[in-house]
């Protein structure tokens, strides 16, 4: 059985992600040691960062050859925005934090790097590109949590929750579907475009990573 295009992506950016795997900010989730107040800088940037993946969803429904695959993003938006949106207000509620203040949350530097790139690459790409570009979040998030499922819940009921949330097999069908897409959109390319998607992959799971750096080190603008 010859490789499917999406494992061939994952195998180039194998070290991008063995690397988000091994991170103290995954890790620390997983066995429960995460700071707390690391895990609320997370809430806010994650949910920030949400806001313009949802623009993503409605640029690829409006770009979708099919209405199949535009119906597809339309889901995916309405997961996003009521689904997974809903865990980061609650997280947050249970912070002390109000919705008012997660919308009004500056972007950090990474946040606003990583979203820049994919609405650019959403915008003047290839459809195929901006497909490629959203697949790590949704299967790398995916992928960690059902690694870190796999191991004892943290005593942390918020980090419980994260866990349960990005493991849960609807969250992975989301990931299965994206990456058959991907794949057929492969099949149907030239090589430059396969070249482009396996930059766009590679971007992309290089911003996941700086992503967990970020809320690590609790990043803010210089000035």
């Amino acid at each position: 059985m010859s490789e499917r295009f999406s494992d061939q992506l994952r195998r180039v950016a194998g070290p991008i992600w063995q690397a988000q795997h091994a991170h103290p900010f995954v890790r620390g989730i997983g066995d429960g040691t995460l700071g707390i107040e690391r895990f609320e800088y997370w809430v806010r940037q994650d949910y920030r960062f949400l806001i313009e993946y949802c623009r993503l969803f409605a640029v690829g429904a409006a770009r979708s050859p099919d209405l199949a695959t535009l119906t597809k993003f339309a889901e995916l938006l309405r997961s996003t925005a009521v689904t997974e949106m809903s865990l980061h207000r609650e997280l947050a509620a249970g912070l002390g934090i109000t919705e008012a203040e997660l919308e009004g949350e500056p972007m950090a530097p990474t946040t606003q790097a990583y979203t820049d790139f994919l609405l650019r690459t959403a915008a003047m790409g290839d459809f195929s590109e901006l497909c490629a570009g959203l697949l790590p979040c949704i299967w790398g998030f995916s992928e960690i949590g059902l690694e870190l499922a796999r191991g004892p819940r943290p005593a942390d009921p918020r980090l419980a929750a994260w866990i349960a949330s990005y493991a849960d097999p609807e969250f992975a069908a989301l990931a299965t579907w994206c990456r058959e897409l991907v794949d057929g959109l492969a099949a149907a390319a030239s090589p430059v475009v396969r070249s482009a998607m396996e930059a766009a992959f590679t971007t992309s799971s290089r911003y996941e990573l700086a992503f967990w750096e970020m809320a690590w080190t609790m990043e803010r603008w210089p000035v």
